[in-house]
């Protein structure tokens, strides 16, 4: 391990955000990281794509589009991932900080596409492009908004977002949405297809070591993909037909306006700004060993908020740090945000190059839907884990059960607001917006202890103590 480490350099150096190791090792570094967060990066507008009702399908006169998404997914994680090393004002934390499409505002993005098709992307990336410069404004206030996020709110938050998306992984795996009430969805090949990915996932993870266990989703879709192919459920006729080169389209979608939509993803963009004020934390703690300075936290959070709204211009979706590769620089010890350059200079020219998003676009549903039902998993995984750091007091079980409970009940009965009006149904059927309100405003209104009276009523039959 000490020869290991001198090879790259000594132990400060190592530490050190200006320091790059020689390009024999910084190269693997850097495709290390573009690994650890490819698969994560281009699921989101796989998913967006499907749940407008494009993209699938290689007769689809929309299927172009879809290519086009996973394109701008990997062109602007790569610019904004440079917003983060490189820097520019004010913007950028100027460390080793890799940016990805968000996860966390596709259960925003669902209901404003559901069915819809492509005419619906251009409310979306109006949303992106007016939530995206919101997320920017808030980098001088971030530092002053963490007090009314505790872990019980941003833990409630990240499984409510792993909720959401957990039956988008089930229907993948069983044929993908345009295939259900079909014959074929569900069928066991499908379901085959979709359990080899989880299971080579899993072995990978608990039974490698290094990058093989950090890359496993990546491993077990490409065994999975081999799988597929070999039973001809691969068609590669559209990778021909794509382009070897081409520069992004302003306003490919268009642009339109709508209140849902910029109230959705500002409100969104809020959450997704403490998520990064958490990445930051980590990367300096894990890499540094020392706590994330204001400007650097402000600077991260400028740059994720401006690489949001240009990569919407673009036909983007909102961008945001990727916890993943903050586990990647604890893991190798390499701080260089020089290393992590490298990566989003890779993810940059694929994204000039079509064919490679063609190429992806060839994952059959199947297995893709087996990668994504552990990709989901984790996030549930994660957001409970940020809630074994809550003092579990009455007062915060009453927060976490009413917020949950109306949250969840919201996005599992939308029909439940067939009355409301249209625009108030899209931000509460998500569930995940009236979950998170409700956790901060009983966070900062109900007092930190019950009265004994009221924690007698509430623990009721379980106490001995309930009154008549």
């Amino acid at each position: 391990m000490a020869g290991e480490q001198s090879s790259l350099g000594t132990a400060a150096q190592l530490r050190d955000p200006n320091y790059t190791p020689p390009l024999a090792q910084a190269i693997p570094l850097g495709i290390q990281h573009v690994l650890a967060m490819f698969v994560s990066n281009v699921t989101p507008a796989i998913i967006v794509a499907g749940a407008a009702g494009f993209g699938f399908g290689s007769n689809s006169p929309d299927f172009p589009n879809l290519i086009y998404m996973i394109q701008m997914s990997m062109l602007f994680a790569g610019i904004a991932t440079l917003f983060q090393t490189i820097g520019f004002g004010p913007v950028g934390a100027r460390l080793p900080i890799v940016q990805g499409t968000s996860f966390a505002f596709i259960p925003i993005m669902i209901p404003l596409v559901a069915g819809k098709g492509v005419d619906a992307m251009a409310v979306l990336m109006g949303g992106v492009m007016i939530g995206g410069l919101f997320h920017a404004c808030l980098a001088p206030f971030i530092g002053k908004l963490r007090f009314a996020l505790p872990p019980l709110v941003t833990g409630l938050v990240v499984t409510m977002i792993g909720l959401a998306l957990v039956k988008v992984g089930i229907q993948y795996a069983a044929g993908g949405v345009p295939a259900i009430g079909t014959p074929e969805y569900g069928s066991l090949q499908n379901w085959s297809i979709a359990l080899v990915v989880i299971v080579v996932t899993l072995g990978f993870k608990f039974f490698a070591h290094g990058m093989l266990s950090v890359s496993a989703v990546l491993i077990g879709l490409f065994v999975g993909y081999i799988v597929a192919f070999a039973t001809g459920m691969v068609n590669f006729s559209n990778v021909g037909r794509a382009a070897p080169f081409a520069l992004p389209n302003p306003f490919h979608f268009g642009f339109e306006f709508s209140i849902a939509a910029v109230v959705g993803f500002c409100l969104m963009g809020i959450i997704s700004a403490i998520e990064t004020v958490g990445d930051v934390s980590g990367i300096t703690k894990g890499g540094a060993g020392r706590e994330a300075t204001d400007k650097e936290i402000t600077g991260a959070t400028f740059a994720d908020g401006l690489g949001t709204a240009i990569a919407g211009v673009f036909g983007g979706l909102p961008n945001t740090s990727f916890s993943q590769n903050v586990g990647l620089i604890a893991m190798t010890g390499v701080m260089s945000r020089g290393v992590v350059t490298i990566g989003a200079l890779f993810l940059i020219l694929a994204g000039f190059v079509p064919k490679v998003g063609a190429i992806v676009s060839t994952v059959p549903i199947e297995v893709l839907g087996g990668g994504v039902i552990v990709m989901f998993g984790m996030v549930v995984a994660a957001g409970v884990s940020m809630l074994s750091d809550v003092n579990w007091s009455r007062r915060n079980m009453v927060i976490f059960a009413v917020s949950l409970s109306i949250g969840l009940g919201l996005q599992l009965e939308p029909g439940a607001l067939q009355h409301v009006p249209a625009t108030i149904k899209v931000l509460l059927s998500s569930g995940l917006l009236p979950a998170a309100f409700i956790a901060i405003a009983l966070n900062l209104i109900l007092p930190e202890e019950l009265a004994d009276d009221q924690t007698e009523e509430i623990s009721g039959g379980h106490s001995g103590h309930q009154k008549k």
